[in-house]
């Protein structure tokens, strides 16, 4: 089975207090569940432009400070994801749901009251870590 390069964006808003959230459509992949904004990799393209790329894309921000995260893989029934997450803590622009998508702020302490797809677990399990100290 083909691996898919991700890159996902772990935003803080400006007090990095609450993290932007997508809603996947239902007849996406894992739709109905809450995941961090991003998309694939082009052939070719580094991690961070694309990064970049999708966010603009997709939410209709300019990341103007990120720094990796973590690099998670995960195997669906039907497909091998290789999730490259960013944390991005200044971009310019107004968030919005380019695609139709709904997006929402939510503090960090919130996160474990939402489903996410299995790939993102550990990211949220470090999210609810970090706003339990």
């Amino acid at each position: 089975m083909k691996t898919i390069d991700v890159v996902a964006g772990v935003i803080f808003n400006g007090s990095g207090d609450k993290v932007l959230l997508a809603l996947r459509k239902p007849e996406q992949h894992q739709g109905n569940r809450w995941e961090f904004p991003g998309g694939k990799l082009e052939a070719g393209e580094a991690l961070q432009d694309g990064l970049v790329r999708e966010l603009q894309e997709e939410i209709g921000i300019v990341v103007t400070q990120c720094q990796p995260r973590t690099i998670i893989e995960h195997s669906y029934p039907d497909k091998q994801v290789r999730l490259h997450f960013w944390d991005v803590t200044a971009f310019e622009g107004e968030p919005a749901g380019c695609e139709g998508q709904t997006l929402r702020w939510l503090a960090l302490a919130e996160l474990g009251a939402l489903e996410f797809p299995e790939a993102n677990q550990a990211i949220v399990n470090e999210l609810l870590a970090a706003a339990i100290k």
